[in-house]
């Protein structure tokens, strides 16, 4: 599968609607590279396993692979709200594990023919920092850093690269889905204070990592605003 730059959901305010996914894909086109646009639900390994196979059939074998579908849903704790507790443990955990699951053939045997392999998760800042109301959120993202941390053993010995990359502040969809008016207030209040980072600058860093050389892995990356701490 041909490498290219992917776009990337980490966790933060919405950003504009228009650029997912059909306007994306038109500019990869327009600017001379290839696109393919498929839907898949993270929760329903049928559904990851269908959008592997037609990613397949366009591209063949993949080396290349962003773990980054996400849900940001903060509440406090003792509202209790196990809905929203199950919907962000089910995406942001097992939703990782499907993909991988999925490609995971593909990235072994890309690796034994010599090629570069690359396994990335999109984690977030919120994995090691704790702010109030997002605990379960926090809980998810620690989840996938150390999944991230220990699946490095398991692939590297057969050279497939792991790395975790956890966003600070970041414009993208995932702050659409706060449906608690205060919250979202808050969160707004340190975007206008601190500034964020955006989809295409994550993008950029994920095209760094893996464009090194084959024996070089950039296993943690923390990413932040300069503003923010």
């Amino acid at each position: 599968m041909r490498r290219a730059r992917p776009p990337s959901s980490p966790a933060a305010r919405s950003a504009p609607q228009s650029r997912y996914p059909e306007e994306v894909a038109a500019k990869i086109t327009a600017e001379g590279g290839e696109a393919l646009v498929v839907a898949a639900d993270v929760t329903d390994q049928e559904s990851v396993d269908a959008a592997a196979e037609r990613v397949r059939t366009a591209y063949g074998r993949v080396d290349l692979v962003v773990n980054a579908a996400g849900v940001m849903l903060p509440n406090p704790v003792d509202e209790g709200r196990t809905d929203e507790w199950q919907r962000m443990l089910d995406t942001n955990v097992p939703g990782a594990l499907r993909i991988i699951r999925a490609f995971t053939p593909d990235l072994v045997a890309a690796a034994a023919e010599g090629r570069t392999a690359d396994l990335v998760n999109i984690s977030s800042i919120g994995a090691h920092i704790a702010f109030p109301n997002y605990a379960v959120y926090g809980a998810t993202k620690a989840a996938l850093s150390h999944l991230s941390a220990s699946l490095r053993t398991e692939f590297g010995p057969r050279d497939v690269r792991v790395t975790n990359i956890e966003p600070g502040l970041t414009e993208t969809e995932p702050g659409s889905h706060i449906d608690n008016a205060e919250l979202s207030g808050r969160l707004d209040g340190m975007f206008d204070a601190l500034g964020s980072l955006s989809g295409e600058d994550i993008a950029d860093l994920v095209a760094y990592t893996t464009s090194r050389p084959r024996h070089v892995n950039l296993r943690q990356l923390i990413v932040l605003p300069t503003r923010q701490a």
